[in-house]
Order: C-alpha cells, then sequence, then structure tokens
C-alpha cells in the first residue's frame, strides 16, 4: 500500500464528516442561494490569498534532508499564485463587491483554518501542510466542477461567476497526481503521520467553514 492510500484509508471517517455537511448536499441539488454562494467564495478568498504564502513558508522550514520537497513546492506555487483574484472575479460576476471583500476579514471557522496551517510549518512538522493540500485539492475533485454546473443552472448565472470552481475541478485533478507522487517519497514516520494527523484535523476546519456558510 502507497502512503497515499494509507493517507485516504486513515482519514476516511473525517472526510465523510465533511462531505456530509448538509449546504454540500443543497449545493450539489443547486439548492443554495445567491448570497450563500458569494459566501463560499469569500471564505474561499480568505484562505485562498494564504495559499502562495504557505506553500513559501514550508519550502523554507523543511530541513536540508527534504531538498526535493522543496522543488515540489515551488511547482505548486507557480500554479497556484494568483487564484485569489480568479475568486474576486467570480464575485463581481454574481454583483458582489470584490473589493470590500478583498478589505474585508474572514470569519472566525477561516481564520483558524489558515492559523494552524501556519503553525503546522511553524511550529511543528512543516511536512503537515501537505495534509491540507490533500484536503482543499480532494475536496475540489470531488465536487467543483459538479457543484459549478448544478448552481449555475439553479442561479442563472454567467461562466464567469465560476472560473474557481470550474478551473479547480479538472486543474486538481492534475495537482492530485501531482500530490500523490510527493507524499509516497515520504520515508519517515514521523512525516507520514503529521500529514495523517494534520489532514484530519483540516477536515474537521473545512468542514466548520461550510456549516458557518450555511
Amino acid at each position: 500500500m502507497t502512503f497515499y492510500e494509507e493517507l485516504q484509508q486513515a482519514t476516511a471517517i473525517e472526510r465523510g464528516a465533511l462531505l456530509s455537511v448538509p449546504i454540500i448536499g443543497k449545493a450539489l441539488q443547486g439548492q443554495v442561494t445567491l448570497e450563500q454562494y458569494i459566501a463560499f467564495l469569500t471564505q474561499a478568498y480568505h484562505h485562498v490569498k494564504h495559499t502562495s504564502p504557505l506553500l513559501m513558508t514550508c519550502g523554507g522550514r523543511v530541513p536540508e534532508s527534504h531538498e526535493w520537497i522543496r522543488t515540489a513546492l515551488a511547482h505548486y506555487i507557480e500554479e497556484e499564485i494568483g487564484h485569489q483574484e480568479w475568486i474576486l472575479n467570480d464575485i463581481r460576476a454574481c454583483g458582489g463587491d470584490a473589493e470590500a471583500v478583498r478589505r474585508g476579514q474572514p470569519n472566525m471557522h477561516t481564520e483558524l483554518m489558515v492559523a494552524y496551517a501556519y503553525d503546522t510549518i511553524m511550529r511543528n512538522n512543516p511536512c503537515g501542510f501537505f495534509g491540507m493540500v490533500f484536503v482543499l485539492e480532494g475536496t475540489s475533485i470531488q465536487l467543483a466542477t459538479h457543484a459549478a454546473g448544478v448552481i449555475q443552472k439553479s442561479l442563472g448565472l454567467p461562466n464567469t461567476a465560476f472560473s474557481y470552481l470550474t478551473s479547480h475541478g479538472s486543474l486538481d485533478l492534475e495537482h492530485i497526481d501531482f500530490f500523490q507522487s510527493v507524499v509516497n517519497k515520504l520515508e519517515r514516520d514521523e512525516d507520514k503521520q503529521a500529514v495523517i494527523h494534520c489532514a484530519k484535523v483540516f477536515f474537521h476546519l473545512y468542514a466548520n467553514i461550510f456549516r458557518s456558510i450555511d
């Protein structure tokens, strides 16, 4: 069994808890309101804008023995940089105030998830940050593209309101393949356990963000 397969098995309960959050079911059935969709985009902006800084911070914290991780993180940075602007464009296309979102603050649950990511990197094992990557990209693959189509149809919004969701559904398919190749290279048990532990926590924190939107 690869470590990626072990990671999937070890976090199955937490992943199921996230997917059972009511608003996710509503989204897949086209039952969310415009206000809820904008609220989702708003919180997405406030954590996605930290993706590149987190990747850079993680790259600076891994030891020399993990130099290959720095190379992998550089690839992620190139792919992820600037995606928060896509979200603001989607908010504008929905009729929302994108600049107010840019200047605003995240809700408590989003702030806690971001804070935990930085704390993992700076105080604990930086490899644990891959738990966040696993949660966010894995969730996108399962939900993003399908949810985007259903929500667009139910709310009558233009394609320009879904650049973040539609792009990440397909883009993260490529990312998860790359992610597998990275985490399967982890050899130290403490690194693997850090990824598993953090993934479980991030599933919980991400689920709370969705609950707060409902």
